[in-house]
């Protein structure tokens, strides 16, 4: 048996005439919570389809826990829990209900269906809604009863799509620890199309573009892409733009309107420092000075590009 809880090679998949991914790779062997980041249409959910076994990939290879999601799907699906971003919840039934049928379809041994069905109540923190119908819980809660079903029968892998979606912050604040929680015990797969909840969450990033893997490492590799490379700053009695450009440490000046600049620069701390006290020094009268960081679009472009180049 091999280590790694999940391995994709080459993995492509076609829609007609149109590839909805490209030779993607993947290896995980650990625990952990493992942010798949991508715009809508990127093709995270045809990735996650596919390793799951909802979808047979056009070509590649995908392996869970060692077995061929191909040759030997039963013993690959063992191993998954799976949140799609629906989640396929019965509103017409209470949760102790609805996971009890999950642990039945999941093969759980009977005599072990109550305990399986009480430790994932617990985990994820809704036993004391045991008896209410799912319909009537909120939106936190019901994203709550996806998660328990997808760890219900212990699996080595949960794959989680877009399980924030739709939430307010409070409830985004609790799933997210939930989240956080399981990937101490399961390598978890959290795609998502927003930055801030794959930062939030996750320890290492995947990132697809346009169907191609463009970035896998750790969080903090992937920080290095969106360090703040501009400023925003608003000068009541502003200078000559000529006065501006020629600031020791600034790269560009782009003027917003006649009172509001962009500057992009070199170092962070020492423009800014600079910009402040010359501003004071000659009347610049400064009323707003604010970083910038790269925009998502902008970071899938320069990984984009390196990938290609």
């Amino acid at each position: 048996m091999e280590n790694n809880i999940v391995k994709i090679n080459n993995l492509s998949h076609r829609y007609g005439a149109s590839w909805a991914i490209e030779d993607i790779n993947l290896e995980i062997s650990e625990l952990g919570v493992f942010g798949l980041l991508g715009s809508n249409g990127a093709g995270k959910s045809t990735t996650m389809n596919i390793m799951c076994g909802v979808l047979n990939q056009t070509r590649g290879l995908v392996k869970i826990g060692g077995y061929n999601m191909q040759d030997d799907p039963i013993s690959a699906k063992k191993l998954i829990g799976f949140l799609p971003q629906n989640a396929p919840l019965h509103m017409e039934l209470t949760v102790h209900e609805y996971l009890t049928q999950c642990a039945h379809l999941r093969l759980i041994d009977k005599k072990d269906v109550p305990s399986s069905v009480d430790k994932a109540m617990a985990k994820c923190g809704v036993a004391h809604f045991r008896n209410r119908l799912i319909s009537n819980l909120s939106g936190g809660y019901k994203q709550r009863v996806g998660i328990a079903q997808a760890i219900i029968h212990e699996p080595k892998l949960v794959v989680l799509d877009e399980p924030t979606n739709g939430l307010d912050p409070n409830q985004i604040f609790e799933v997210r620890k939930l989240i956080r929680e399981v990937g101490e015990e399961k390598c978890v797969i959290f795609s998502s199309h927003i930055l801030s909840e794959i930062q939030a969450t996750c320890s290492q990033i995947k990132m697809i573009d346009n169907g191609k893997m463009v970035f896998s490492d750790t969080m903090d590799a992937f920080n290095n892409y969106i360090q703040p490379d501009s400023l925003v700053m608003t000068l009541l009695n502003p200078p000559a733009i000529s006065t501006l450009q020629n600031f020791d440490g600034v790269q560009s000046v782009v003027a917003i309107s006649s009172t509001r600049f962009r500057i992009h620069f070199a170092d962070v701390q020492s423009i800014t420092e600079r910009l402040i006290r010359a501003s004071v020094e000659y009347g610049w009268r400064m009323s707003e000075i604010s970083l910038e960081k790269s925009s998502l679009d902008q970071i899938f472009a320069q990984l984009s590009n390196q990938k290609s180049s």
